[in-house]
């Protein structure tokens, strides 16, 4: 039998000025995917006058989306990380370079590195139902390891 839980999924994420020394992530939403790594487009493809395919490659980023219990320490975290690298009027976004590691329960790590933290929302959301909205913080990073 194969068990396929994610239960005790920890992420640790290191940014360069702003969590230097890293942070450990596990307090993950329960109404939406908590790790989502959409699918990625690595080929692209064209067909000639005379129907010869050609294909060709290049090079993309890897997107991962996290999503957070709202009001947790780790929303807080990603919060600060977020308000830190966004430009504003009269403050410079602080550009952190960020490496992050993906601990899967079954004890596979994946690394990814030199990222950026692209999305996240600026203050809390409420629901239809009363309850706050579940955070989405986005990165993109450049390789993995």
């Amino acid at each position: 039998m194969d068990y396929i839980s994610g239960a005790g999924l920890s992420i640790t994420l290191v940014a360069s000025v702003t969590f230097p020394n890293g942070i450990t992530l596990t307090q993950f939403a329960d109404d939406t995917d908590p790790l989502d790594f959409p699918d990625a487009t690595i080929a692209e493809y064209g067909i000639g006058l005379n129907g010869h395919m050609v294909i060709w490659q290049k090079a993309i980023p890897l997107q991962i989306n996290l999503s957070i219990i709202p009001s947790s320490t780790d929303d807080a975290n990603l919060s600060i990380l977020w308000e830190a690298n966004r430009q504003k009027k009269n403050s410079n976004s602080v550009k952190d370079v960020i490496s992050m590691s993906v601990n899967y329960p079954d004890g596979t790590v994946k690394s990814l590195v030199s990222g950026a933290i692209l999305t996240g929302a600026p203050i809390k959301s409420v629901q239809q139902n009363g309850r706050y909205k579940t955070k989405t913080f986005g990165f993109i990073f450049e390789n993995q390891n």
